[in-house]
């Protein structure tokens, strides 16, 4: 079963977003790596996800995806696009990771990633 592992949040102005849930809702936000700023939205004792705010891309200018763990990218892109679903950004490589986004059959956007393990 694949797993919402994190969040990300496109904003046009992601120092400000940072600030907003930081002072609202007391997250801790990181420094920005690659104009990515990571969210720790409470501690590991407590059910909850972690994600990121980011300056949101011309295709995905402002809102929230969900990022889902599988086991296989190439899988996952190929069911999803079978059962509807479009490609925002096919597979992506990172060192640590694969990521691609997708938007579902009503146009909801989600992110797929798998692990290198």
């Amino acid at each position: 079963m694949a797993r919402v592992i994190l969040f990300e949040m496109s904003s046009q102005d992601p120092e400000r977003s940072a600030s907003f849930y930081s002072s609202v809702f007391g997250w801790h936000v990181g420094e920005p790596n690659w104009g990515y700023h990571a969210v720790t939205t409470g501690s590991d004792d407590k059910p909850g996800i972690n994600g990121g705010i980011a300056l949101g891309p011309h295709d995905y200018p402002h809102g929230t995806r969900i990022q889902i763990e599988v086991d296989n990218i190439d899988d996952a892109i190929s069911k999803s696009t079978e059962a509807g679903a479009q490609v925002v950004r096919g597979k992506m490589e990172f060192d640590d990771y694969f990521l691609a986004y997708l938007v579902d059959p009503v146009g909801i956007g989600f992110g797929l990633v798998q692990n290198k393990k």
